[in-house]
């Protein structure tokens, strides 16, 4: 067992070596979330932000696609809800953060 021993206060004999050490060790969890920000973070808060500035934007008239894949034009916009027809005379109600994406006009006479 002496040799445990001894082999244990040799590496803390030499064990100054400055704060540059010390900083090296956490250099690749630096790297790791930088790598981690700029190809996860950032382009998602972009979409998000993106999304926000579509939701807002929406108002009567607009052709827009919901999550469920449903299409439809916009015929009345409320604070967090919105009508959508989704064919002559049925009316939907839907959330207005489920909409997917807005579509150019006339996609749904040319569909």
């Amino acid at each position: 067992m002496n040799f445990f021993i001894s082999d244990a206060i040799a590496q803390t004999a030499g064990g100054a070596t400055g704060d540059a050490a010390g900083w090296m060790q956490f250099l690749p969890m630096v790297i790791l979330f930088v790598i981690f920000y700029f190809l996860l973070i950032r382009p998602q808060q972009k979409r998000a932000k993106e999304h926000k500035q579509m939701i807002t934007g929406l108002s009567k008239g607009d052709e827009v696609v919901t999550n469920g894949g449903i299409l439809g034009k916009i015929t009345d916009v409320g604070e967090n809800f919105m009508t959508v027809e989704i064919a002559t005379g049925t009316h939907v109600k839907v959330q207005k953060s489920l909409v997917q994406s807005m579509m150019p006009k006339g996609t749904i006479k040319g569909s």
